[in-house]
């Protein structure tokens, strides 16, 4: 069942009402054919995503950092599907592999050509020659391991019907080599569950839960988290944080901002010839986190601030209705006596 109050009808003229006539063939949130089951969702997150996305072609995940628990997924079949180039987003795990290899420390400032740069500009920056850099010092072999290790090439979800694992090159790309794929993401296929699984790990400290999409209300009553490993990362995600805090505060996803601090990462780039604009983010406070994970994709200008601009606004729209101080079933508090299984 479809809860159509909530699942607007295309505009003439917008996006999904010319679609099929362009170049695009993803359709947006609303496009009425499309058919997302959203019974077990958590219907003021749907709305909040909705109503930023607007008439903007794309999807927008939103998910519980502490149980994996996907709590509105916007355009399903984007969201679900085989992936795009994740662009500069890439530089998160490429950051962590650097600082887990000792390659990096947090006030390392690398020697790109006639200046030196820290790791914090260059992830508020996104700027590409330090992570070409970063890649090249790493090699290949330790890029792939981490890239792995953080769930590049696996589905992210648990028993999601329709998910697709993306895909990660088993060669650095022919042009450019490693420092392509570092920095611009060439060659990776990246569907917005495995960043909103990413940016969770992040968000909740070293833990990677498959994600879970409940289809019903008895599948909401009935949920369990999974843990899908322990990321050894806990000592480093302070390192990366300035730089998350720092993009929305005056770097590249500076539009996200809003009252609150949200730590996230842009991404821009274009992909056979369809532009795509990436934000994976959360929200860096108290008990009450949030993924939100931005994905656009042509046919309208996408692009990375774009697509930070959408998640600050679901931030924002949540913040009006009190929605982050309001209890959630599910916290890391009530996690405790909850049973949690691992796989």
């Amino acid at each position: 069942m479809v809860h159509r109050a909530i699942v607007q009808t295309p505009r003439a003229g917008s996006p999904s009402a010319i679609i099929a006539g362009g170049p695009w063939t993803e359709p947006t949130y609303a496009d009425s054919t499309l058919g997302d089951n959203v019974d077990g969702e958590d219907l003021a997150v749907r709305r909040a995503a909705v109503e930023a996305l607007g008439s903007y072609n794309g999807s927008v995940v939103v998910a519980d950092p502490a149980t994996g628990r996907i709590l509105t997924m916007v355009n399903q079949r984007v969201a679900l599907g085989t992936g795009f180039q994740p662009c500069s987003t890439v530089k998160v795990s490429v950051a962590l592999a650097g600082l887990s290899e000792k390659a990096i420390q947090p006030a390392t400032k690398l020697r790109l050509g006639g200046m030196r740069m820290d790791l914090t500009y260059a992830l508020a920056h996104s700027n590409n020659y330090y992570f070409a850099t970063l890649g090249e010092k790493l090699g290949f072999e330790k890029v792939s391991y981490y890239a792995h290790l953080f769930g590049y090439g696996e589905k992210a979800g648990l028993n999601i019907p329709g998910e697709q694992p993306g895909r990660y090159p088993s060669a650095p790309p022919k042009n450019g080599g490693v420092g392509m794929l570092t920095s611009f993401g060439e060659e990776i296929s990246q569907t917005p569950l495995q960043l909103t699984a990413l940016m969770s790990a992040i968000a909740n400290g070293g833990t990677l839960y498959y994600l879970q999409y409940p289809r019903n209300q008895a599948e909401v009553q009935a949920f369990v988290p999974q843990v899908k490993r322990r990321l050894d990362i806990d000592d480093l995600i302070p390192a990366i944080k300035p730089g998350m805090r720092g993009a929305v505060e005056f770097g590249t996803a500076h539009r996200a901002r809003e009252d609150g601090p949200i730590a996230g990462k842009t991404g821009t780039c274009s992909e056979n010839h369809t532009h795509l604009g990436w934000f994976g983010s959360f929200n860096d406070v108290g008990d009450h986190k949030l993924v939100v994970v931005v994905l656009l994709t042509g046919g309208r200008p996408a692009i990375g601030p774009l697509a930070a601009g959408i998640a600050g606004d679901v931030y924002r729209r949540l913040g009006e209705k009190n929605y982050f101080a309001a209890a959630r079933p599910m916290t890391p508090a009530t996690l405790i006596s909850s049973r949690i299984c691992c796989r």
